[in-house]
């Protein structure tokens, strides 16, 4: 004899409940009806492990080693009866499910979902816009609008199965015949038949053709960011729901702004003597050209911030800022007078004096100043 607890594949310290969800499970699994006669077996086996497990006194006896248990047959779906849940349960659900129906099965469905990017440039983002894409998809057809059928016809209701969708059919098992329902083979469970399909679409309620839709693109969108247009995607087949249409954001480089989040950043080359003395500048930014100021003294890396010229903030007020990074060009190629004018200004400023460029030599420890002679 098998154990009945493998038989059912529980534990035995398994609960009530998940013997009967088990049994359930295996008995709809397993049921001839559903599984062919070579399981009829089987089937037999977990009835008549579920007659003792099930019941709370014969799975104590049986769980002390107690005999009488034969395993087969259908002896045991009286006990199984007895433990609240048995063949007859099993039976109800399976042929009731069987024979229910919900009624003809609609031919629309939903159209499928489209997903496509579009290129916007650094300004789109800071300021918003609205652009207009193309798109080539399924539209509803206008010559029938959906319906699938020639002008002037309409679908007809099954002689099958009179519009229901389904049949209803006599099957043999080893219980003797039962009533199955199965799905009208004539009209494919619609219920009706078109006869005259729409000759623009070929009864598919919808055909390809080309959309211009427009697209808002808020300020601030991240590049990736995927905006779900409602509706917007392909037509469903006989009329059903259209799809939605994504759109992802693919954001171009900017030639000299570069982009963190809300904020903006670009570098300044300025001479060294405007970086010593202050000087003001001429800036392109996206609002056109600004005035900057280069304070006197400003040093290597110094960031200038200009306040509320980044990028504008994703559904919320206000925009981010654009720093500015100095980079402090130093002169090269200077002539006798301008290295003369360089180290009087090192001399009044008490700094060393620089070492004239023909006397400065490198090795591979670094660069070293020679002695004066």
């Amino acid at each position: 004899m098998s154990d009945y607890y493998e038989t059912l594949g529980v534990s035995r310290n398994a609960t009530q409940d998940e013997i009967k969800s088990a049994y359930r499970k295996l008995a709809r699994k397993l049921h001839p009806d559903v599984a062919g006669p070579e399981h009829e077996e089987e089937f037999k086996e977990v009835s008549a492990a579920y007659d003792v497990l099930g019941n709370p006194e014969k799975r104590q006896q049986y769980d002390l080693g107690g005999s009488g248990f034969g395993g087969g047959g259908f002896s045991g779906f009286n006990g199984a009866n007895a433990a609240g849940f048995g063949f007859a349960d099993i039976l109800n659900e399976f042929f009731s499910a069987a024979s229910s129906t919900s009624g003809p099965t609609p031919r629309g469905g939903r159209g499928q979902d489209i997903l496509t990017t579009i290129d916007v440039e650094l300004k789109d983002v800071t300021f918003g816009t609205e652009r207009e894409i193309k798109i080539n998809t399924f539209v509803k057809c206008k010559t029938c609008k959906g319906s699938c059928c020639a002008t002037g016809t309409r679908p007809k209701t099954c002689s099958t199965c009179g519009g229901t969708g389904s049949v209803q059919r006599m099957a043999r098992s080893f219980l003797g015949q039962v009533m199955t329902t199965a799905p009208c083979g004539t009209c494919k469970g619609h219920g009706t038949i078109i006869e005259r399909p729409c000759a623009d679409c070929s009864g598919e309620g919808r055909v390809r053709a080309t959309r211009n839709i427009k697209v808002e693109i808020p300020t601030g969108v991240e590049n990736g960011t995927r905006i779900r247009l409602s509706g917007e995607g392909e037509a469903g087949p006989a009329g059903g729901a259209s799809g939605d249409l994504y759109v992802e954001i693919h954001e171009l480089p900017h030639e000299v702004l570069q982009r963190r989040g809300d904020d903006l950043h670009t570098s300044l080359r300025i001479p060294m003597t405007a970086a010593a003395l202050g000087m003001e500048f001429s800036l392109e930014t996206l609002d056109g050209t600004k005035k900057i100021t280069v304070e006197a003294g400003s040093q290597p890396e110094s960031v200038i911030i200009m306040k509320g010229l980044g990028v504008g903030r994703l559904h919320r007020q206000g925009r981010g800022d654009l720093y500015v990074h100095l980079n402090i060009e130093v002169p090269t190629g200077l002539d006798e007078r301008q290295r003369e004018l360089l180290s009087e200004l090192a001399r009044l400023r008490g700094e060393e004096s620089p070492t004239p460029a023909d006397n400065v030599s490198g090795n591979a420890g670094g660069v070293h100043r020679k002695g004066r002679k």
